[in-house]
């Protein structure tokens, strides 16, 4: 089972995230999808996840997600390491294009069940991001 559902993150990222291939979405991710990291302003669920990924890609055309290190699955959960790079092109969270290189990080967690994304948890580096962006000072604290 551990290496099935590495086998779902792996499709998230490669194929809806990467590939922004949101025609899968619904074989992905339950229709009773929990997201415990919500986008601001965005509506909860799927939707919500799916409206996630666009306002990124709008944003950062080029983004590229890497999984690093190894995934660890244990029952239905699988804990996993992202690195996010992209270039500033479009507008993001009311932050006109800067045309800025950022690569920041985030550590997920997420729930399998019957093959499908079911719950996610995570914490994204964002103060990074905003920093590269310019919009927080690069020492602020």
């Amino acid at each position: 089972m551990s290496e099935e559902n590495k086998a779902v993150v792996r499709r998230l990222v490669e194929d809806i995230l990467n590939a922004a291939n949101l025609g899968i979405v619904d074989d992905l991710v339950s229709p009773d999808f929990v997201d415990h990291e919500e986008f601001p302003g965005l509506p909860p669920g799927r939707e919500g996840l799916e409206q996630s990924i666009s306002v990124f890609r709008n944003a950062f055309p080029d983004m590229r997600i890497t999984i690093e290190d190894e995934m660890v699955a244990e029952g239905d959960r699988v804990a996993f390491h992202l690195t996010w790079r992209g270039t500033h092109r479009g507008e993001f969270m009311g932050i006109a294009p800067t045309e800025r290189p950022v690569e920041f990080t985030s550590t997920d967690i997420v729930r399998v069940e019957e093959g499908r994304l079911a719950e996610h948890w995570g914490s994204a580096n964002t103060f990074a991001m905003m920093q590269q962006l310019g919009v927080i000072e690069e020492h602020a604290i």
